[in-house]
């Protein structure tokens, strides 16, 4: 019997193992120390890297960028730089985002405005590409969401991991428009890394 467990390891280790080229990842998070591993795992992989969610203030200031009060991990400034230098040293397009949005808070009703070239940040935020929760900061999302089912409309493969994003193509009603939606939470980061599973294992064992 094939489960949705056997379907999920064929998606995510053939991914990480085997990947059909060009291979594209885009990640996105509130920290880039949480998501270390996997970004450092696929600038082994892939040939364009596209990052995007509050962890980038931290890459926008290793750039020199002026970041406002937006949360940046001071103490990862140093490695954000190693990443784009390894970035460039393997031929790997780092892209981030050329324009964002700022507001003075969270909320459905926040005064905000798009800025390009980013010059200075106010207020952080966080989702795959922005707050997708509330609409004036959805747009980020909302378009990647829509390219990549155009792209697997195509025959591209395209595989959506992580609650958030998962939750973000179903808002915007393309969840059946990608050839794999990853229920597997931080486990789906941790095969991406390329680490081995335990539950796995034994999974594979039994």
């Amino acid at each position: 019997m094939y489960s949705s467990m056997d379907l999920e390891l064929d998606y995510l280790v053939g991914a990480v193992s085997n990947p059909k080229k060009p291979f594209a990842s885009i990640v996105g998070g509130s920290k880039v120390s949480s998501k270390i591993g996997v970004i450092e795992s696929l600038l082994s992989k892939v040939n364009i890297l596209i990052l995007g969610g509050e962890m980038i203030i931290t890459f926008y200031k290793a750039h020199g960028l002026k970041v406002g009060s937006s949360l940046v991990e001071e103490d990862k400034l140093e490695l954000a730089t190693s990443l784009l230098e390894k970035a460039k040293s393997k031929g790997v397009s780092l892209l981030l985002p050329s324009d964002v949005v700022i507001a003075d808070k969270f909320a459905a009703d926040a005064n905000n405005k798009v800025f390009r070239p980013i010059a200075f940040l106010m207020a952080g935020w966080n989702g795959p590409m922005g707050l997708f929760e509330f609409e004036k900061f959805a747009a980020g999302t909302e378009v990647i969401s829509k390219k990549l089912a155009e792209l697997s409309g195509k025959g591209l493969t395209t595989i959506i991991g992580g609650g958030d994003l998962v939750a973000a193509v179903e808002k915007v009603g393309l969840a059946d428009k990608m050839s794999h939606n990853s229920t597997g939470g931080g486990a789906s980061l941790e095969i991406l890394e390329g680490k081995t599973l335990p539950g796995v294992l034994a999974l594979n064992d039994a």
